[in-house]
């Protein structure tokens, strides 16, 4: 793919997919600090850990700040991802990626999708870089572009 190009990933709505990040804190620590011990400054700036699970994230900051994982607190980002990175997701998250289910090796790689070129860039260029990033493998074969006849209008 050419001329791909970095895009906000989140949003400020009250529904969708919720970016896996979280603020840690320690238990008895005053401020949060960075894995060299320095401060962080106010409650809101402390550091942060991303994992699939809130579980995974907790394991991960304990090892950071070498503590023991009860003691630490997290907070999930309140935002979430945006609609064409969600949706990006869709040709194998509908399969229950990332667990390697009978569906997902039946049915993943697709074949074809039918779209319009007016969201080439927005969802199907989405779909293709997410499914090589996270499954090594396109989401499908051929992409299908139809006009406004081809949708019944």
């Amino acid at each position: 793919m050419d001329n791909i190009r970095d895009w906000c990933i989140s949003r400020q709505l009250w529904w969708g997919h919720r970016i896996p990040a979280y603020r840690v804190r320690i238990e008895g620590e005053s401020a949060a600090h960075d894995p060299n011990g320095v401060a962080m400054g106010q409650a809101a700036d402390g550091p942060w850990v991303c994992g699939r699970t809130e579980a995974e994230a907790r394991l991960k900051a304990a090892k950071e700040f070498g503590v023991p994982p009860h003691s630490v607190r997290l907070m999930q980002d309140e935002d979430v991802l945006d609609t064409w990175f969600s949706s990006g997701l869709f040709p194998f998250s509908i399969f229950g990626w990332p667990q390697q289910s009978e569906e997902l090796s039946v049915f993943y790689p697709g074949t074809l999708l039918e779209t319009g070129h007016d969201i080439l860039f927005f969802w199907v260029a989405r779909m293709v870089m997410l499914a090589l990033a996270l499954t090594g493998k396109l989401p499908f074969r051929e992409v299908g572009l139809g006009g406004a006849g081809f949708w019944g209008a």
